[in-house]
Parts: structure tokens; C-alpha cells; sequence
């Protein structure tokens, strides 16, 4: 019995450090977008299309960088 004295005043204290951790995560919108972050590995958007001086020395020498061994 005198186990419980100890035992329900830390559940308690347990119970509010989780409520109160849960309402950090909403406030802080931990929760708003879930399928983004998931989405993000599959599609790749870091390339960028070459622009003006850069497309045109493309064109000019499309394996720039290969070694003319590789051809």
C-alpha cells in the first residue's frame, strides 16, 4: 500500500510530460505534412535546366568532362 503513495504521483507526472510532449509536436506542426518527406526521396527535382551560355556549350560538347578514351 504504501508502494502506491509513490507509484500514482509518477504516473501522473509521466501522464503530463506526455501530453505535454504531444502538444509541443502539434504546436510546432510536427504532424501537418506526412506524405511530402515520403515523396521526396522518389522524385527528383534537383536538376535544374541549363540556361543561355551554359545550354549552348552543351550543345557545342555534349561529354564534357569524359575522357576521349570513353568514345
Amino acid at each position: 500500500m504504501n508502494m502506491l503513495y509513490i507509484l500514482v504521483p509518477l504516473a501522473l507526472m509521466v501522464l503530463v510530460l506526455a501530453v505535454a510532449a504531444l502538444l509541443w509536436a502539434i504546436r510546432n506542426r510536427q504532424f501537418d505534412d506526412l506524405e511530402s518527406e515520403g515523396w521526396s526521396v522518389v522524385l527528383d527535382d534537383d536538376r535544374k535546366p541549363p540556361e543561355g551560355n551554359e545550354r549552348e556549350s552543351q550543345a557545342r560538347n555534349p561529354r564534357a568532362g569524359d575522357s576521349p578514351l570513353d568514345q
